[in-house]
């Protein structure tokens, strides 16, 4: 069973006003990201969503310290982005999965092993920002989990144009990664 990652395709990482936005490279991602979501409902598969969120005031992540405020729970920055809002919420019920994270990985510290493991998912397809960060490292624990990872290639951006580079080649040469 194949599954569609959508890793942290939220306001504050796309929107041009966002806290930490990554501009027109993930912006253009939109009709790419949402046509995905469409195709992999209809054809039976599962959408996942994994969103960086954040409670007002977050001294205790990581990130403190790194960035910016951010993501933070309640605000518009927190939601998907454009077309890909609408079109996710198409998505039948029993085939979408949501999970919030405060990592760069969308497996740690969520349940989403788990529920992917429950629905017999064994594919999964990544898109979302930034490539060198939360995809990078949602790819690395997705390989240290055993799964089978495509990279959806216009599915990703950085505001690191050369790391954006880097974190393909990478999961492609240390991850053995599919990039599509």
């Amino acid at each position: 069973m194949k599954a569609l990652i959508i890793i942290d395709y939220v306001n504050d990482f796309v929107a041009e006003n966002g806290a930490l936005t990554c501009g027109k490279p993930a912006q253009v991602l939109d009709d790419y990201i949402s046509e995905l979501v469409e195709d992999f409902s209809k054809n039976g598969n599962f959408v996942a969503i994994a969103s960086d969120r954040h409670p007002e005031n977050d001294v205790h992540s990581p990130e403190h310290g790194l960035f910016p405020p951010h993501c933070i729970e309640g605000t518009a920055g927190s939601d998907l982005y454009g077309k890909t809002l609408e079109r996710v919420a198409k998505v039948p019920a029993g085939q979408l999965i949501s999970v919030d994270k405060c990592r760069y990985s969308a497996f740690a510290g969520t349940n989403l092993d788990i529920k992917f493991r429950e629905r017999g998912v064994t594919d999964l397809y990544l898109t979302g920002v930034c490539t060198d960060i939360c995809v990078l490292h949602t790819a690395i624990d997705a390989y240290n989990l055993g799964y089978k990872i495509f990279v959806c290639e216009k599915g990703v951006a950085s505001f690191n144009a050369g790391a954006h580079q880097f974190a393909l080649e990478h999961m492609k040469n240390a991850l053995g990664a599919s990039i599509v």
